[in-house]
């Protein structure tokens, strides 16, 4: 939706795009905002990208056939700390 209001803006203005969509306009703004400006992402957001590099490491170096749990100790053994559901959570994206 983000990328449909950024495309039509210029004609309709993203008040009245979002008056049909299903989103309010500070919605769009605040996403815009952190997209500028990533230091004002949530610590979530910004420790899920890290994590989420290491994840895709590790299961790119052992041939994509990792699960959930082979990740997550592997991950363990080098001394990242994360739950296990968080690396199921990131795995699903």
């Amino acid at each position: 939706m983000i990328a449909y209001i950024d495309e039509k803006r210029a004609s309709y203005g993203v008040e009245s795009i979002c008056k049909v969509l299903p989103i309010a306009p500070s919605t769009y703004y605040d996403h815009k905002t952190k997209q500028r400006q990533p230091d004002k992402r949530s610590s979530r957001a910004k420790q899920d990208e890290s994590l989420t590099a290491d994840i895709q490491r590790v299961w790119e170096d052992n041939y994509r056939v990792y699960g959930v749990r082979k990740v997550w100790r592997q991950l363990k053994r080098e001394d990242v700390d994360v739950a296990r559901c968080t690396v199921e959570r990131l795995m699903k994206t």
